[in-house]
């Protein structure tokens, strides 16, 4: 067989493959990847079947569906994993100088972090507000769809040689102390103070599948949205609207937007460079 033929062969069998471990995942477990950008979806299975060692998504699909202790390690490939904290430090430094003169207004205050990943913007959320005096009236809600994520986040715990970029970032951000006074280091490690979590819940939460779960004067979804096609991006933005009361605030990622979503118009640009948007009464 044509090698050209051959690859064309093998890319058709992928594209009947793919849909069909997505849906068995879904249905055996109710974890939902099938309207995630294909071109990005794709490439992680190929990337979990290689290093997984399987022929075949179908292989892959057979041992998902009678192993359940592979899942685990699928959701390690399916889900996004890296950041760090106060990433893209002009978006942290926003919230501080503009956000926060209205937060300061609310008696108590709800913050959900959406796709909170290994906790790098749960921590520097965290500090943010204990810089700005409003952690102890805060609540915040860090979600996850990865149990493994969510137990990397709740014990704080981050590679010392990440600790650089984490700080540079930090002072980017307008950072109002040192860092290290949030951290102790030892064998390698950087211990986040456990007092940092003491406002924080975190809970298993999916933005495909899930309700809205609480009402929150601030929600930050960075970076998330990016993997989702357009009507999963619509239903993520429809959830944050009805958890947003009016004049609250909703932070994406550089890449997102809200220019073409179908609730575009409930939303008011406040800091547009950095994405941060109000709910407005629409």
């Amino acid at each position: 067989m044509d090698a050209t033929l051959g690859d064309a062969v093998s890319e058709a069998i992928e594209d009947i493959e793919i849909p069909l471990l997505l849906e068995a995942l879904y249905r055996r477990y109710h974890y939902d990847f099938r309207h995630y950008a294909r071109a990005s979806i794709k490439r992680r299975l190929h990337q979990a079947r290689e290093q997984l060692g399987f022929a075949s998504f179908s292989a892959m699909q057979d041992a998902i569906l009678q192993d359940p202790a592979m899942v685990p390690r699928m959701l390690n490939y399916l889900t996004v994993q890296v950041s760090d904290m106060f990433r893209d430090p002009s978006y942290f430094r926003a919230i501080r100088e503009t956000v926060i003169p209205h937060l300061r207004t609310y008696p108590s205050l709800k913050m959900w972090i959406a796709g909170c990943s290994n906790g790098e913007e749960v921590h520097s959320f965290a500090i943010l507000l204990r810089e700005e005096g409003l952690l102890d009236r805060t609540m915040l809600y860090a979600t996850d769809i990865n149990p493994a994520a969510l137990a990397a986040a709740s014990a704080g715990v981050y590679p010392l040689d990440r600790i650089k970029a984490f700080t540079t970032n930090h002072q980017r951000s307008g950072g109002k102390s040192s860092l290290s006074d949030y951290y102790t280091a030892a064998y390698g490690r950087a211990v986040f103070d456990k007092s940092l979590r003491s406002r924080v819940v975190f809970s298993d939460h999916s933005l495909v599948t899930d309700a809205v779960f609480a009402e929150c004067q601030l929600i930050s979804c960075r970076n998330v949205m990016i993997y989702f096609d357009r009507p999963l991006q619509d239903r993520a933005i429809g959830l944050f609207r009805d958890s947003l009361p009016r004049r609250g605030f909703l932070g994406l990622g550089s890449k997102e937007s809200l220019r073409f979503s179908e609730h575009n118009r409930a939303f008011t640009e406040f800091v547009s460079d950095e994405r941060i948007y109000q709910r407005n009464d629409q």
